[in-house]
């Protein structure tokens, strides 16, 4: 658009500068007060982008009070105001939460039958109770309550109901030492997080991007994720290797020292008893103890590939074995202390348990369908 300069001085066309008031509140939104403006220039018929310019916000902020708020073909501020405000979600307790004052479950607040809110909770804690993570919680209850909406709850809500202090939060009326395996009691953030270390030994060709895609589908076996499980004060650990498609765990106890060497050569002994076609891949996280990674692919013939940094999503299987290693070793626990037939029975406990993901065949039965058919070589 052409700009001219009017009779009086002064450019036609252009904006005017912000008017000094109250506009609009601490989060941006229109207050009453601009509201107020509004309907006075739409009356002097101004358009939405002059009034914006006037009030101080973008023209798209009056376009939608505009167009949410004017009925009959005309606006008003107070009107404008209640409509706003009816909108306006307000926050609702949680399925699981109960009142602090009172102690009375907050389903009835939430719009759920206060009994049905009683029973959700009892499901809840039964199976956390069990040691159900808050997912399979979840899940299960979708199972057992096809179609009863008031017995289902997502599991973010059960992690909030179990992150919160005081009175309500699930971990009081919880029966085993840990709501969660982790343990943790709140969520870690970001900026907690250790920062990144180069690692000058992980050549390009040893990340994760690189690694087959056959085995991110877990269709094709022989892929590994391994890490090691510290003992305590640091001063023993084992190694434990999982293989994505079965399942199955391998361990083995370093009571001694877990240097890049001592790693190396007790990795080749363990994946050395495997067939050829079982032995495609190994991921691990970007520990210095996997410096000498290439000694074992050299070894073995199974090249060693390296999650991102603080990507444990990435090695989840190998993540939920050491969670269950430590359910029997717990935190604190000096391997040097533990025996090797010890740890052979905790691999065996681990490769006997039916598991759901593999129709509840146990590692153990998987792996060995594999080596009936599986090439010696």
């Amino acid at each position: 658009m052409r700009l001219r300069k009017g009779r009086h001085g002064g450019v036609v066309g252009a904006h005017p500068p912000p008017l000094d008031g109250d506009w609009v509140d601490e989060h941006g939104r229109l207050s009453q007060a601009g509201r107020a403006l509004i309907q006075i220039r739409r009356s002097e018929g101004r358009c939405p982008a002059r009034i914006a310019a006037e009030l101080g916000v973008h023209r798209s902020t009056v376009g939608r009070e505009l167009a949410r708020n004017t009925r009959l073909g005309r606006y008003h501020a107070a009107a404008a105001q209640v409509m706003t405000e009816q909108r306006r979600p307000r926050p609702r307790p949680s399925k699981l939460a109960v009142r602090a004052d009172t102690g009375v479950d907050a389903g009835v607040d939430a719009g759920v039958d206060g009994g049905a809110g009683e029973v959700l909770r009892a499901a809840v804690l039964v199976r956390l109770n069990n040691r159900f993570s808050p997912v399979q919680v979840s899940q299960d209850l979708r199972r057992c309550y096809p179609g009863r909406d008031d017995m289902q709850v997502s599991h973010e809500t059960i992690y909030q109901a179990l992150y919160v202090q005081g009175k309500g939060s699930l971990r009081e009326e919880l029966k085993v030492e840990k709501a969660l395996r982790s343990g943790r009691t709140s969520r870690r953030p970001r900026s907690a997080l250790p920062p990144r270390s180069n690692r000058s030994w992980i050549g390009a060709e040893a990340h994760i991007s690189h690694r087959p895609p056959e085995a991110a589908d877990r269709a094709v076996p022989g892929h590994w994720e391994g890490d090691l499980v510290i003992g305590a004060g640091g001063r023993s650990a084992l190694i434990t290797l999982v293989e994505r498609s079965t399942r199955y765990a391998l361990i083995r106890r370093l009571p001694l020292t877990h240097d890049a060497t001592t790693v190396a050569a007790a990795l080749v002994t363990m994946m050395t008893n495997l067939p050829e076609s079982l032995r495609r891949s190994l991921t691990w996280d970007q520990g210095s103890e996997m410096a000498a990674h290439t000694t074992f692919t050299l070894a073995t013939g199974c090249p060693v590939y390296f999650a991102d940094p603080h990507s444990p999503w990435q090695r989840g299987t190998n993540e939920n074995t050491n969670g269950l290693v430590r359910d029997i070793h717990p935190k604190g626990t000096d391997f040097n202390h533990v025996s090797d037939a010890d740890i052979t029975e905790t691999e065996r406990l681990l490769n006997i348990r039916p598991r759901q993901t593999l129709n509840w065949d146990t590692p153990a039965d998987r792996l060995q369908q594999l080596l009936n058919v599986a090439p010696t070589t």
